[in-house]
């Protein structure tokens, strides 16, 4: 068997050293990428967090505002939170026109007012407020907002009962 040469390993340290520098840099792309979608988890759960926040404020709102003088006068009330109520939560796109009560109003122009609404993407058509007054007083608060780089909107709904 011959003895290999010195000039027959001439540049396996470079090579070596290369794929070495490669395999890091594979490594740190990765570490780059999982700090990214961590990111946008973290966001995410934000947008959610103001969404659940948001929905138990509209209906403590909803709670203390019901008019308890008689059943006529309370359901009467009820009925005056209605927003939107037309379309399907799963598209997030609804229609009806506002509600008449200021409360509700209020709580959706807060949503999707101001230079930096609440929720990013969220627009008046995408909240809703279903009474069910033969169903004890039952409501259904749906709100929705499409985050930037999301194709589809996001959505959370809170069922409620005003007594």
């Amino acid at each position: 068997m011959k003895p290999t040469s010195k000039k027959s390993q001439g540049g396996m340290m470079l090579l070596e050293a290369l794929i070495g520098i490669l395999i890091f840099s594979i490594g740190i792309l990765a570490l780059v990428a999982m700090q990214a979608r961590s990111v946008n988890v973290l966001a995410d759960a934000q947008y959610r967090i103001e969404a659940v926040n948001l929905a138990n404020r509209l209906l403590s709102q909803l709670w203390v505002n019901a008019d308890r003088s008689n059943p006529a006068a309370m359901q009467a009330s009820l009925l005056n939170m209605a927003h939107n109520t037309d379309g399907n939560p799963a598209d997030c796109n609804f229609g009806g026109g506002a509600a008449v009560s200021p409360v509700v109003t209020a709580w959706a122009d807060m949503i999707n007012g101001g230079a930096k609404p609440l929720l990013p993407g969220a627009t008046a058509a995408m909240q809703q407020v279903l009474v069910d007054t033969g169903n004890a007083n039952r409501f259904i608060i749906t709100l929705c907002w499409q985050a930037p780089g999301e194709t589809r909107p996001s959505r959370h709904t809170v069922v409620g009962y005003v007594n």
